[in-house]
């Protein structure tokens, strides 16, 4: 009897060690060097601002210090390389926008695999594409908008070829069988065009829209969601216009090269979360029109393969290709 009873503890102790060794690499990470966050953007787009809001939230928790990294450039494609090739400790995480689920389709090298070359951690927000007009046009709502350009020459600002914006205003040119002329800009100029009245139509993001909006410049239409935005509760879906199947999103995520240990993304997507869901960043996230759920990785990543393979049949069938 005591002989059972001194293996049943000796089996107890083999357990509890072991967890502790599995337990240790989790305990100990990240306590060796800076954790980088790369970020597709340059200092000021929503990317960066996600990105120091994160940092200053999971450094504080993690005792740690996080870095930020901005490598703007090839749509994204630089600074998904970069985190692509880096080691799969934990150490350097990939910040970037719906970008990352169009370029492989859109470039004839985008240089990884949105589907096996990254984890997915954790969907930070996303926001809708908004379609605009000048106060000028007499168009109230979408259906009057496609009405319009079934009567005349139409064209529309996008922020440029292959982005979301562009493909979203594409997807509706096929699904109500019109022609709306694409006139690529760089964001901030497809905007100025619009509110001079050089372009009748505008598709872009929402976050970028917004205080042109506010202040009666631009006349919202439509937003890509599948559901109204929460700043633009009286602005309609695309959906609710006759139209189907609808919800383009610019989203942002953060994602680990592949091979990151699962304790170290679980420990990374649940202080992402819960900076994301500080106070202060919702407001600010509300602020830039983003809304933020809680999801899982596992979540996360059936969304990156949905996002993935519904921005490769919009590339293929606009025909767009980055230069």
């Amino acid at each position: 009897m005591a002989t059972r009873h001194a293996r049943t503890i000796s089996r107890l102790l083999g357990l509890v060690l072991l967890a502790c060794a599995a337990a240790t690499p989790a305990q100990e990470w990240p306590k060796q060097r800076p954790i980088t966050l790369v970020v597709v953007n340059a200092p000021g787009a929503i990317t960066d601002i996600l990105a120091r809001l994160v940092a200053q939230k999971a450094a504080a928790a993690l005792g740690q210090v996080v870095l930020v990294d901005n490598r703007p450039g090839a749509g994204g494609n630089i600074a998904a390389q970069r985190v692509r090739s880096a080691a799969a400790d934990g150490y350097t995480i990939l910040l970037t926008s719906a970008a990352y689920a169009v370029n492989p389709s859109l470039y004839a090298n985008a240089g990884y695999d949105p589907v096996k070359d990254f984890v997915p951690v954790v969907l930070a927000g996303s926001v809708p594409n908004v379609v605009c007009v000048h106060p000028s046009v007499p168009a109230k709502s979408l259906r009057e908008l496609i009405e319009l350009a079934r009567t005349r020459p139409l064209a529309y600002a996008s922020p440029g070829i292959g982005t979301t914006p562009h493909l979203s205003m594409e997807r509706i040119n096929s699904a109500a069988k019109i022609t709306l002329t694409h006139v690529p800009y760089q964001p901030a100029s497809a905007v100025t065009a619009v509110v001079a009245g050089q372009t009748e139509a505008l598709s872009l993001s929402l976050s970028l829209t917004l205080p042109q909006l506010k202040a009666g410049k631009l006349r919202a239409l439509a937003v890509t969601s599948a559901r109204r935005a929460a700043v633009l509760p009286d602005v309609p879906t695309v959906n609710e216009q006759g139209l189907e199947g609808f919800d383009d999103l610019n989203w942002f995520g953060f994602f680990a090269p592949a091979g990151v240990r699962a304790e170290i993304v679980a420990r990374l997507h649940g202080e992402i979360a819960r900076a994301l869901d500080a106070p202060e960043v919702r407001k600010k996230l509300y602020e830039l029109g983003l809304d933020s759920s809680p999801n899982t990785p596992a979540e996360f990543a059936a969304f990156v393969r949905s996002e993935v393979a519904k921005w490769t049949l919009a590339v293929k069938d606009s025909g767009a290709k980055a230069e």
